[in-house]
């Protein structure tokens, strides 16, 4: 009798434990990704290339052109590695460039993205990685 009770409280136990997006095989688990879904993108076919989409459009309509002394534009490129947090908000972890005022934008504008739907792993909220480059 115990040890029917025994493997009942282990069937339960690993039933309870069970979770979307997560496939077991054999001793191999896999876990599906989802990336950020932007707002306006949720009905989209091709998720991702809506977000590219999204993405390049917001650069385009948000970017602002520095200028020198001299009143010419400032060129250059800095390259933004920000993540997409649990909550959908974008947090830039670091810039490269060497252009303080044009890193100083390329933050500003990755800062300025909407929230969005958060990507996820195995069905729970999780950070999701970029890096993107800008040429100013």
């Amino acid at each position: 009798m115990k040890k029917l009770l025994i493997i009942a409280l282990m069937l339960t136990g690993m039933s309870s434990f069970a979770q979307e997006d997560v496939s077991v095989k054999g001793n191999k688990v896999t876990m599906k990704e989802t990336a950020p879904v932007w707002k306006g993108c949720e009905d989209s076919s091709d998720k991702k290339a809506c977000f590219n989409k999204m993405l390049s459009q917001h650069i385009k309509e948000n970017i602002k052109y520095s200028k020198n002394d001299k009143g010419e534009y400032i060129r250059g490129k800095a390259t933004v590695s920000m993540e997409v947090n649990e909550e959908g908000k974008v947090v830039v972890n670091e810039v490269k460039g060497k252009s303080p005022v044009l890193n100083k934008e390329a933050k500003r504008l990755m800062e300025s993205i909407p929230p969005m739907t958060p990507g996820k792993l195995g069905g729970k909220p999780r950070a999701i990685k970029y890096t993107i480059p800008l040429t100013f």
